[in-house]
C-alpha cells in the first residue's frame, strides 16, 4: 500500500481482513450512505485543519458519511459548553476529543459523556490497552491519538539549540522570548518538576506542588506570552513574537514542513507524553455514524495516515502500521514525561490556584 495514497479499494481491503464489514456496516458503499453527516470536535488551528484535509475525506471517501468540523477549545470550558448545549436540547458535536483528565471530570459531571459500546467497534483489539479510558467498567474513550508537549524554537534566531529545558530558564539567552501555557493542565509544571525535582512524583504533595510552581515563577522574565490556546501560539511563532517555549511537537511538524523555521526537540528530560480521545455525546442522534468513525480510527491505516500527515503518535502498536523507523521517529521521542492525571483532579484547585497565582505576576 502506497504511504501517501489511502483509497477505498485499499481501505476495503485492509477492513474486510479485520472482520470490519460483519460489524457495524462500517464502509458501506457511498451510495447507500447519501445523506449521512456527523459532526466531530477537534481542535482549532493546524491540528483541525490537517483532520479537515487528510482524514475526514478519506472517512467520506470510505463510507459516503460526511463530516462537519467542529472547532473546540483545547479545555474544559468544551465540556461546560456541551453541558449547556446538550440540557437545553443540542449536540454541539457527536465526537469530541478530549484529554484523559477531561474525560473523568465529565464523567463526574454527568449528563454529557455516553457509554461507549466496545462490541460496536470491531476495529477496537488494535488500540493498546493504555489509550483506552474506562471508568466503573464502562468504556467513555477510544484513542484517538498520541501526541508530545514538546519544547520548540525558531531556527533562525536560537543558533544553539537547549540541550535541557532549564535552558529556558537562562536569561541571557531568552529574555522576553518565549510562550508558554497559561493553563496549568497543559503540562508545564510535569516539565519542571521532571527537570529541577527529580521526576513528577513530586507533584504528589503540596510541598512538591509549591516547590515547582516557585520554580516556575522564576522564568518570568523570558516569557513573552503566556498563551491560552494552540492558534494564539501559532502565529506568535510564525510572527516571531516569541522564538520558543512549549507546543505541541505535532503542530510544531506541521509548521516546519509549511516553511516555517521551527523545530521540535527532545530535551534530555525528554517532552510530556499524553493522548486524546474520541468521546461519544450523550444525546447524539448520530451513534451509527459515531460508531464507524471510531472504527475507522482504530485501523492501523488510519492512524499511519495521521502519524505522517498530522504528525501525532499511533494509538496503535507501530508493528501494525507501515510507517518506517524514520517516520516513527518523526512523530515520537524518547525520554517520555508521564503525567499524574490524578493530582490535576484530586488536588485540582489547590494545583490550579497555587500556578495561576504566579502567572498572574507576570
Amino acid at each position: 500500500m502506497s504511504k501517501t495514497t489511502f483509497t477505498r479499494r485499499n481501505l476495503l481491503k485492509t477492513s474486510a481482513s479485520l472482520g470490519v464489514m460483519a460489524g457495524t456496516g462500517l464502509l458501506v458503499a457511498p451510495a447507500l450512505a447519501q445523506n449521512r453527516s456527523i459532526k466531530i470536535g477537534s481542535y482549532g488551528g493546524y491540528f483541525e485543519d490537517s483532520l479537515k484535509s487528510h482524514v475526514y475525506p478519506a472517512f467520506t471517501e470510505a463510507t459516503g458519511i460526511a463530516v462537519e468540523s467542529v472547532t473546540q477549545p483545547d479545555s474544559t470550558s468544551w465540556l461546560q459548553t456541551m453541558s449547556q448545549a446538550i440540557s437545553a436540547g443540542n449536540v454541539p458535536a457527536d465526537l469530541s476529543m478530549h484529554t484523559p483528565v477531561n474525560i473523568i471530570k465529565g464523567q463526574r459531571l454527568g449528563g454529557i459523556l455516553a457509554p461507549i459500546d466496545p462490541r460496536r467497534i470491531p476495529t477496537l483489539d488494535n488500540v493498546e490497552v493504555n489509550f483506552l479510558h474506562r471508568a466503573d467498567g464502562r468504556l467513555l474513550g477510544v484513542g484517538a491519538l498520541s501526541f508530545y508537549y514538546s519544547m520548540v524554537v525558531n531556527t533562525d534566531e536560537v543558533d544553539m539549540r537547549p540541550k535541557s529545558w532549564a535552558d529556558f530558564w537562562d536569561t541571557g539567552r531568552f529574555e522576553a522570548s518565549l510562550g508558554l501555557p497559561k493553563n496549568v493542565n497543559f503540562k508545564f509544571l510535569d516539565i519542571v518538576a521532571a527537570t529541577f525535582l527529580g521526576g513528577t512524583d513530586a507533584l504528589r504533595s503540596h510541598e512538591g506542588i509549591v516547590a515547582a510552581v516557585e520554580k516556575a515563577a522564576e522564568i518570568h522574565p523570558n516569557v513573552a506570552l503566556w498563551y491560552t490556546g494552540e492558534s494564539q501560539m501559532e502565529q506568535a511563532l510564525k510572527n516571531f513574537d516569541v522564538i520558543g517555549g512549549m507546543y505541541f511537537h505535532d503542530v510544531a511538524g506541521l509548521m516546519a514542513a509549511d516553511g516555517h523555521p521551527i523545530a521540535s526537540i527532545f530535551p534530555k528530560e525528554g517532552n510530556v507524553i499524553d493522548f486524546n480521545s474520541w468521546t461519544l455525546s450523550e444525546g447524539s442522534q448520530k451513534q451509527d455514524e459515531a460508531y464507524e468513525f471510531m472504527a475507522f480510527s482504530c485501523l492501523p491505516e488510519t492512524q499511519a495516515i495521521m502519524s505522517r500527515k498530522i504528525g501525532t503518535a499511533p494509538v496503535v502498536d507501530a508493528a501494525k502500521t507501515d510507517l518506517t523507523p524514520e517516520e516513527l521517529a518523526a512523530v515520537a521521542g524518547t525520554p517520555a514525561i508521564h503525567s499524574p492525571y490524578e493530582v490535576y483532579l484530586d488536588d485540582e484547585t489547590f494545583i490550579t490556584e497555587t500556578w495561576d497565582r504566579m502567572v498572574a505576576k507576570a
